[in-house]
């Protein structure tokens, strides 16, 4: 778990890919934008509404995938309306989270605690 400024969930991922790049050429886009991809199963992302409270604003899965050097995604939950609700995207490695005891199925279909 990190957490790092950003506009969206998607540009996250941009820059958690970019920035080991800066270590230099001994670092290339080809190692860092797979291992990112696989390392990480969700991306949640916050934003200040107009209160100034934090509130998530959209969720995205990482499959682990990545297509012409982008990772890939799917919206879990983003904001319609202002209000959070559920999108097509489902968590990969369902399996990770049962190892925490967290039933994703259930929890994603509101049958979780």
């Amino acid at each position: 778990m990190c957490t790092l400024h950003a506009n969206s969930a998607r540009e996250a991922l941009t820059k958690l890919c970019t920035l080991p790049l800066l270590a230099g050429e001994n670092v290339s886009a080809q190692f860092v934008v797979p291992t990112v991809a696989a390392a990480i199963d969700l991306v949640v992302h916050l934003d200040l509404d107009s209160s100034g409270r934090r509130r998530t604003r959209e969720i995205v899965a990482v499959p682990g995938r990545v297509e012409n050097g982008v990772v890939e995604t799917s919206d879990v939950f983003h904001r319609r309306a202002g209000a959070l609700v559920r999108a097509d995207g489902f968590p990969p490695h369902p399996e990770r989270f049962e190892r925490t005891g967290c039933d994703v199925v259930a929890l994603l279909r509101g049958q979780g605690a």
